[in-house]
């Protein structure tokens, strides 16, 4: 393998994909142990790679030369084999920068919290300096600015992510709780995946201006590419790749009423466009080993929802798939997270009259159908990014799903 990204585990990365948009096919991942990294080094049998967790630092005395702007920043994340002599650089600061100012978040005379203390957070700093920032504290687990003490920093303006705290698989933790800084005007992550870690849904929900980190990964390998072929890329390559990439990561999730049609657009939106189906009811009923309505008879619906929660929170943290869920999940608001946090959540609809309750433990008859959908009606509009109409005719089933999928792929950008 010529071109590669190192690091230790790196099951979750899509850098494979971002740098075979810029046009480097025979990119791949090596997870080394750290004992492996030397004798890696020595042998040279690679012409470029990126570096990730938790080797930005101890790849630096294996190289011969390293990049000043690298040096000043204590970090490299880039590695060029220029015949046989190991030439180290730091694009992560580019990337960084990128990240802000595609998002409108600009440091200048702001405080800054860093959270971290590894490569990724001597970047940030590097590069919050650069940027005019007033004044920028990092916060570590040991050290003199720490989790215990956050009090003496509510006035940060400005807070950066640099750990790995919220990345798949252990999404959607958070480092820490955004509620008591009142003058905070920009979160950034750069976590990638998910797409919307726990801190950013948090900023979200509060209306302060955030980003996550694909932009910034996308970035820095744009400006690791031309390192190593000597070329130029111009910055809309970024913008470009950065949506298609978030595009084919992003689940498609459908929710709406029992009967609206979901499962027939799954299987439709599956064949159009090659995506794994998971349908949590199925997965709920393989949980339990027994049918929804037999788990709803013999334990009632807390137990149904209780499940429904572990199944949302295994299939959310996937990425690129299409998540039908039954009709009663978003009467669970702590399943919104779970979803959004990786998904565009697109809500199906059909007249109510049209319902079908034939097999509905929850709705079995028509009266119970409509109070049933007065009380979710808001839930299904506080979940939603769209509202899709399903064709009325089972002959149109199709037609929903194309739908769907014309909605997703128009309005799912980075």
């Amino acid at each position: 393998m010529h071109y590669g990204l190192l690091g230790r585990k790196l099951g979750h990365s899509f850098s494979p994909e971002i740098h075979r948009a810029f046009g480097c096919p025979e990119y791949g991942l090596i997870e080394l142990e750290p004992e492996e990294l030397e004798a890696f080094f020595e042998k040279r049998e690679f012409k470029g790679l990126n570096v990730t967790i938790p080797y930005k630092l101890s790849v630096m005395p294996l190289v011969d030369e390293i990049s000043p702007e690298a040096l000043e920043i204590g970090s490299v994340n880039t590695v060029v084999n220029d015949g046989g002599r190991l030439k180290a650089y730091n694009t992560d600061i580019y990337g960084f920068e990128y990240m802000l100012a595609s998002s409108g978040i600009n440091p200048t005379g702001k405080k800054a919290l860093v959270l971290g203390s590894g490569g990724a957070s001597l970047t940030a700093k590097a590069a919050l300096k650069r940027l005019g920032a007033r004044e920028i504290v990092t916060i570590s687990r040991s050290g003199p600015d720490n989790y215990g003490n956050l009090e003496k920093h509510y006035d940060a303006e400005l807070i950066v992510n640099t750990t790995p705290v919220g990345m798949f698989p252990g999404c959607p933790a958070s480092p820490l709780s955004l509620s008591p800084f009142k003058r905070l005007v920009g979160v950034a992550d750069v976590v990638y995946n998910p797409a919307r870690t726990g801190l950013l849904m948090e900023a979200e929900r509060l209306g302060i201006p955030h980003v996550g980190g694909l932009g910034m990964l996308v970035a820095q390998a744009k400006r690791a590419e031309e390192l190593f072929f000597g070329i130029e890329i111009s910055d809309c390559e970024i913008e470009r790749i950065a949506d298609e990439i978030f595009r084919a990561t992003q689940n498609l999730v459908l929710v709406g009423m029992p009967g609206t049609g979901k499962t027939t657009a799954g299987k439709n939106l599956q064949r159009l466009s090659g995506r794994t189906l998971y349908d949590t009811d199925e997965l709920i009923e393989k949980k339990a080993g027994i049918s929804i309505p037999q788990l709803i008879a013999e334990s009632g619906e807390a137990e149904l929802r209780r499940l429904e929660t572990e199944v949302i929170a295994e299939v959310g943290k996937l990425s690129g798939a299409i998540i039908v869920c039954g009709g009663g999940a978003v009467t669970q608001e702590r399943n919104y997270p779970l979803l959004h946090q990786n998904g565009r959540i697109i809500q199906l609809y059909r007249d109510i009259s049209s319902l079908s309750v034939k097999n509905r433990p929850l709705s079995k008859d028509m009266e119970t159908v409509k109070k049933m959908y007065e009380i979710r009606k808001p839930m299904y509009e506080a979940f939603r990014d769209s509202l899709i109409e399903a064709a009325e005719k089972k002959a149109d089933n199709a037609l929903t799903a194309e739908r769907v999928w014309r909605d997703f792929c128009e309005n799912t950008r980075y």
